[in-house]
């Protein structure tokens, strides 16, 4: 009886992560059936045949959570803009996207808890970087948070999935967290890339270059905000 008392919280975890997981598939299934939204893309360009760019996408953004020097937001913006040209499908991109952000991640996360000498080091070298550590200081140590908002930042990706591993952080609630982070991640990308990408129709390579530019402005612009917030907290926490 008392072991199976204390599987019931060890379960409890694998069932939401199953719920979270099943109501991400249904989100991202619909986003993919309403893309490309409400902008036509242009007719002229031949569509792609075949599974394998989609299946070249998983894979850089799969390495890029793994390795961290793959280009997994340009592979994105690549991908997206050439769906605007009607050369590839938004919703399987962003599918795909989702896919590769998901395991890549969990596969870290593996190769840490159990592979732990290989990562240390390249962790700490991670860690040292400026702009990783103040990120790590602005989005705070809840898992959670660390998991959707941190892959908004270059190299965080490598540095929260690497420690959680390490710290052998309970598996059902990082994949969770994970699948949040990875699915919004992908549509968001994608969604700005389309976006920009039908409007610089004729320019794909410049769409690519912007797109990249806008969804760091905005991303930018939300950590300043997080920035001023977590500023004006630490008077009045150091006055009690």
């Amino acid at each position: 009886m008392p072991d199976d008392l204390e599987m019931h919280p060890q379960r409890r975890a694998w069932v939401w992560a199953a719920i979270t997981l099943a109501v991400l598939v249904v989100v991202l299934l619909v986003v993919a059936s309403l893309a490309p939204f409400d902008w036509e893309p242009d007719p002229s360009p031949e569509p792609a045949d075949g599974p394998w760019p989609y299946i070249t996408v998983f894979l850089l953004v799969f390495g890029d959570a793994v390795i961290a020097v793959l280009p997994g937001e340009t592979t994105l913006n690549t991908a997206a803009t050439m769906a605007a040209q009607g050369r590839l499908e938004l919703g399987w991109v962003m599918v795909a996207g989702a896919l590769g952000a998901v395991i890549g991640d969990s596969t870290l996360y593996w190769i840490a808890r159990l592979f732990r000498p290989r990562v240390q080091h390249q962790l700490d070298a991670a860690l040292a970087n400026d702009k990783v550590a103040k990120a790590m200081e602005v989005i705070g140590s809840t898992a959670g948070a660390l998991l959707v908002l941190g892959r908004y930042v270059p190299g965080m990706r490598f540095v929260v999935n690497a420690s959680l591993g390490l710290a052998g952080h309970p598996y059902p609630d990082f994949l969770r967290w994970s699948a949040v982070g990875g699915v919004l991640w992908s549509i968001y990308i994608c969604t700005v890339a389309y976006a920009v990408g039908t409007v610089l129709a004729d320019t794909p390579i410049a769409a690519i270059a912007v797109s990249a530019v806008a969804s760091s402005v905005a991303v930018a612009v939300l950590f300043f905000i997080l920035y001023r917030r977590l500023r004006r907290r630490e008077p009045s926490a150091a006055g009690e």
